[in-house]
């Protein structure tokens, strides 16, 4: 198994080393020039996306809002890596790792808008057959908003590969890998690291029922959680995220302002860590990059093909608001939360001890605020985990969507997956975590190939946005206004009447 275990590594260290980092960064950088520096030129214009209300459906249900489809995402790209995975990084390329991770967030801003606007254009309706085999959307009723009143949408990768480049090989490639990655793996691995976690906290963990328990209990919650669909998973990720957001932010202020007179060190240590001549000379620069980069990647996911699933299912009046948020997302995940336990153990462990991952975090937090801090994080590790699992589902459930629409095949998906959540609370995980990178990677590079020349078709949705907001409109994209492109299926050929008075109130105001 050991032997099985290198390879696995050798093979992924080889593939994000010398393809994926490259590629990703690359790309990053031409999407920024090629939008100006989107993530950046609009992030107040984020802000006020983020708080746009959906007006409830002709049926009185409520659609997925643009907050909802961020707390989706922003579920399954907080997680335990937040708190462990900074952790690792800074233990192996150092505190100037911190830096690059902070690099990464800002050129990744720009992946994340231009892969979920495009998952937002070319999403489909949930209750529809949205798998033309030709890719190019003819055959619907084309009513987008007017007629989605008894549905929800679903899209991402898979969905702009078939109908924005009309191929279908790739998109099922992206749905499997993506299916398995975080459907499965991901979520085997969540339920363990709360098992490991909860062990630390719980007396009585070493008992024989203890792993069976947390793990059955993981599965009936997550059950509970999933089968309501994704307005079910909506309202519990809409509640969650928040909340272990603020708990978690909460601690780390804590313990920043008890040891406040450490920042000025802790900031020089990250940026002369990041180019410092000590560094240079120790090759320790090389570590600080790879690991900042990588780790930032594995955070907030930009460009890796997962958030724009949750993106697609959001119901905006222009795909470049969900792109926003979306970019947003990749914000709160690495400059906030990310930096937050990079603050935690810089300033209580400058030196940095023998302890790895989650265990150095929650060292740092005891030996600042007691041993209850150590508690509360378990129980913020518990909701991190846990609302991972929940957006990890979603994406699985979005990507089957595309491949088959068998009446049978979700029951059996979910099956598995809470059968998989139960296992993965049992054992030692280690292989198939590393086998999880090397399909994360695959999953990313299928992923960038088709937003490389798709991105275009984003930056041309970038333009119409900015122009109407310049006139003082609340922007609204109908199928009208680019008339040769295919594939497009739930956007109207002209506004609706709701949103040409909603338009008309923003232009007057």
């Amino acid at each position: 198994m050991s032997t099985l275990d290198s390879l696995i590594v050798d093979v992924n260290d080889g593939l994000w080393t010398y393809l994926l980092i490259p590629l990703v960064v690359c790309a990053g950088l031409y999407f920024t020039v090629r939008s100006r520096a989107v993530q950046l030129r609009l992030f107040p214009e984020m802000l006020r996306v983020l708080k746009d209300k959906s007006e409830p459906r002709a049926d009185g249900s409520k659609p997925v809002s643009s907050f909802g489809a961020f707390t989706i995402s922003a579920a399954a790209r907080v997680g335990t890596g937040n708190i462990a995975g900074v952790a690792t990084a800074i233990t192996l390329g150092g505190a100037g790792a911190v830096f690059w991770m902070w690099v990464m967030a800002l050129v990744g801003g720009a992946s994340a808008f231009v892969e979920s606007a495009l998952a937002q254009l070319y999403k489909v309706r949930d209750d529809k057959d949205g798998d033309d085999k030709d890719g190019d959307g003819k055959g619907r009723d084309g009513k987008g908003r007017d007629g989605a009143a008894s549905g929800t949408y679903r899209g991402g990768p898979a969905y702009y590969m078939q109908r924005g480049l009309g191929k279908r090989w790739p998109g099922v490639l992206f749905a499997v890998a993506i299916t398995v990655t975080f459907g499965f793996v991901f979520n085997a691995v969540q339920s363990n690291t709360i098992t490991s976690v909860a062990s630390g906290s719980v007396s009585g963990s070493g008992a024989s029922w203890f792993a069976p328990a947390v793990g059955l209990l993981l599965a009936v919650l997550l059950g509970i959680a999933i089968c309501g669909g994704v307005r079910r998973i909506t309202s519990v990720t809409t509640v969650l995220v928040p909340v272990m957001a603020v708990v978690y932010l909460l601690l780390g202020t804590a313990v920043v302002l008890l040891n406040l007179g450490d920042l000025p060190r802790v900031f020089g240590d990250i940026v002369g860590g990041a180019f410092g001549f000590k560094e240079l000379a120790a090759g320790g620069i090389g570590a600080a990059i790879q690991q900042g980069i990588r780790r930032g990647m594995f955070s907030n996911e930009a460009g890796l093909g997962s958030a724009p699933n949750a993106g697609a299912a959001a119901e905006v009046t222009h795909p470049v608001k969900q792109g926003l948020v979306q970019s947003l997302g990749v914000f709160f995940d690495t400059l906030l939360i990310c930096s937050m336990t990079a603050f935690i153990i810089l300033t209580t462990t400058p030196e940095l001890s023998g302890r790895q991952g989650v265990d150095l975090t929650q060292s740092a937090l005891t030996d600042t605020l007691g041993g209850w801090a150590g508690h509360v994080l378990t129980a913020v590790v518990f909701l991190l985990a846990f609302s991972s699992m929940i957006g990890n589902y979603y994406y699985g459930e979005s990507n089957i969507g595309f491949m088959t629409r068998r009446a049978w095949v979700l029951p059996v998906y979910r099956a598995l997956v809470l059968t998989v959540v139960f296992l993965g609370a049992l054992g030692s995980v280690s292989v198939i975590w590393n086998l999880a990178d090397v399909f994360m990677g695959l999953m990313a590079l299928i992923n960038l190939l088709a937003v490389i020349p798709l991105s275009a078709i984003a930056f041309r949705l970038l333009d119409d946005y900015t122009a109407q907001r310049r006139s003082g409109l609340d922007p609204v994209f109908t199928r009208s206004r680019m008339p040769d492109l295919t594939g497009v299926e739930c956007w109207p050929d002209t506004p609706t009447a709701s949103e040409r008075r909603e338009t008309a109130g923003a232009g007057a105001a």
